[in-house]
């Protein structure tokens, strides 16, 4: 009998406890498995511990139409705490808004293949002053302006992901706006991935000499960037550069289907109802689909 008041019972945890235990869940086991184990634990992933990094990339590729609602109602969980957030494929300028307004704790944002213009981007950039890490890969609406915006708001700024499809770029002249906008706003950059982007060796050099921390850049596909690489161990010695010339096999680059114009009811009410929905077509093994997406940095 003794022994048994050793013993701690999970469902009788408290929430930050169990929200530490939970992300090391995968997304779908959070929302598909955990709420029906008991109780104490369908409202634990309810609250805020468990959505301080908000990662639904993968998700978001196979369930492009829901994306919109799933997201609202989980940085709604987070009650404005979430520090990473992760998402592919934003097509609606109103929700990108709405994350900016959430964002006071917002360290991580990766929007890869998302559409949001120079615009908007310049309207909300002030929102995300916490940031230290964003990727914007693939993002073919914006373009330097946007960039700007971001170097002169997020000061904390140390790495940027601005990788591009190589067919979208294939066959079309340099361009420096985007590599000066860098240059010129970003000089706290530690790690910088440019793959397949239209630089010249000119915005390059721009680039390492406004931007002394830098430690990695990624070039690989950035056929107008010529480099000695004598001249880069002497002048920049702690920095390491992939490319131009691609050496490995990674580029097996997927189209994106966007073909789904993201629609779905707005009545904040049914949030939960509409969750279950989609946990129910998960159990039922509903939509097998291939993952995308753009390799893992090295």
């Amino acid at each position: 009998m003794e022994g048994e008041s050793d013993i701690r019972r999970w469902d009788e945890l408290i929430p930050d406890a169990l929200g530490l235990i939970f992300r090391n869940l995968s997304f779908r086991e959070m929302i598909t498995v955990i709420p029906r184990v008991c109780k104490s634990w369908g409202e634990a992933v309810k609250g805020p511990y468990c959505w301080q990094e908000i990662d639904i990339g993968e998700w978001s590729d196979q369930w492009p139409e829901h994306v919109d609602r799933m997201l609202q109602m989980l940085i709604r969980r987070s009650c404005g705490s979430f520090r990473k957030l992760c998402v592919f494929g934003l097509h609606n300028d109103k929700l990108l808004s709405f994350i900016a307004e959430h964002a006071g704790s917002l360290q991580t944002l990766q929007l890869v293949r998302s559409e949001m213009s120079d615009s908007v981007v310049e309207e909300i950039a002030g929102r995300f002053s916490t940031l230290t890490f964003l990727d914007v890969s693939c993002c073919n609406k914006m373009g330097s302006r946007a960039l700007e915006a971001i170097g002169k708001n997020c000061k904390s700024l140390v790495g940027l992901c601005r990788n591009m499809h190589p067919l979208t770029t294939a066959g079309k002249p340099p361009q420096e706006e985007e590599a000066h906008a860098i240059a010129t706003t970003m000089p706290r950059l530690k790690h910088l991935e440019m793959a397949y982007h239209l630089l010249c060796t000119k915005s390059v050099l721009e680039i390492l000499s406004c931007c002394p921390e830098l430690e990695l850049l990624d070039l690989r596909g950035c056929w107008h960037v010529e480099l000695n690489e004598k001249f880069l161990k002497e002048k920049f010695p702690k920095l390491r550069v992939l490319g131009p010339v691609v050496v490995d096999d990674r580029e097996d680059y997927a189209y994106y289907d966007e073909s789904s114009d993201g629609t779905w009811d707005d009545d904040d009410d049914d949030d939960e109802g509409s969750l279950e929905e989609l946990e129910v077509r998960f159990y039922e093994g509903f939509g097998e689909h291939p993952e995308y997406g753009w390799p893992t940095s090295p």
